[in-house]
């Protein structure tokens, strides 16, 4: 079943039954060894799956759930293998969409729910998006119309005694920071920037070394992900027309993502509609890497939003649909 949440559409199944989430990890042909995220109706049922929950992890479930926050914490004995990919941790949150919390409230228990799309691709936020990826693979979908939010939760890792970021979302690390009292460590694996390669971001107290690497489990870190099927180049918009101009030359044919409407194009570009600010960019950023294969695009040239807030999740995934290239 595919149900809506605030950030995207997810695929859920009982998170205590391990054939049930098997077959999520089926219709998605996703890895096994990649844990999906539990959800629950409120915060006090982290106890019956979190073998301990820290100071911190209460400070920011008070303060952002329901909301796109998904806490990593040490898992009880009842978590199954097939939740967690045999890790020692679980990632759980609270979805602040209504219609997702009367289907967890009548459920009673969690419910594992990865993005309702193949392993790999791009994420849904509507219910429309599910069916045309998924098809007949899933049962019933729950239609809460377009996702609020539109980028997935924010992931942090609290199993290791200093609270990590794992995965920008929906939540800034600004916001984290605030409510923490001090500010948080962020180890994001990203994948290529405007210049190529790979690039591995790391702030906070443990500094920038090649220890960054993501160390605990968690979905949505792998450094390809969230791509169309167009190749995807980020890149600043200055730079644009020239490479618009290139690509063009090769016979390619070449779209546009941006904030706001980029002057001097070269006749033959097709330029998506606007993305405008941050928040907005978010929200519409998966309907219009889809639409650029709807248009049958080659190549599309995203410029990304100001990297504050959500703005920094919608780099995020603008770089690792370009690591898919």
């Amino acid at each position: 079943m595919a149900f809506p949440t605030e950030t995207v559409y997810g695929l859920g199944a009982d998170a205590a039954n391990p054939a049930a989430v098997a077959r999520i990890f089926a219709v998605k042909g996703r890895p096994r060894s990649h844990p999906v995220i539990v959800h629950l109706a409120e915060a006090t049922a982290i106890k019956g799956w979190a073998a301990e929950v820290p100071a911190d992890g209460w400070a920011l479930a008070e303060a952002f759930w329901p909301g796109p926050l998904t806490l990593i914490l040490p898992r009880a004995d009842r978590v199954p293998d097939a939740v967690t990919g045999g890790a020692g941790t679980v990632g759980l949150r609270v979805p602040a969409q209504p219609l997702a919390l009367e289907l967890l409230e009548a459920f009673g228990g969690g419910v594992a729910a990865p993005s309702a799309n193949r392993f790999g691709r791009v994420s849904p936020t509507t219910a429309a998006h599910v069916r045309a990826d998924l098809g007949a693979d899933v049962d019933l979908v729950l239609d809460g119309g377009p996702c609020a939010v539109g980028v997935e939760s924010t992931i942090v890792d609290l199993s290791r005694g200093v609270p990590r970021v794992l995965r920008l979302g929906g939540l800034s690390v600004d916001a984290l920071s605030e409510v923490l009292g001090h500010p948080i460590d962020v180890r994001v694996a990203t994948g290529g920037n405007a210049l190529g390669g790979t690039a591995l971001t790391g702030s906070g107290p443990a500094g920038s070394g090649r220890d960054a690497a993501v160390a605990t489990p968690a979905p949505g870190t792998l450094l390809s992900h969230y791509a169309p099927e167009a190749r995807v180049e980020v890149l600043a918009a200055g730079a644009v027309a020239g490479r618009a101009a290139t690509l063009l030359g090769e016979g390619r044919r070449v779209g546009i993502l941006a904030p706001r409407r980029i002057e001097g194009l070269p006749t033959g570009v097709d330029a998506l509609p606007p993305a405008g600010g941050a928040a907005a960019y978010a929200k519409c950023l998966y309907q219009r890497l889809r639409e650029a294969d709807r248009r049958g695009l080659d190549v599309l040239l995203a410029v990304p939003p100001p990297e504050t807030g959500i703005g920094a999740a919608v780099a995020d995934r603008l770089r690792r649909a370009a690591a898919a290239a």
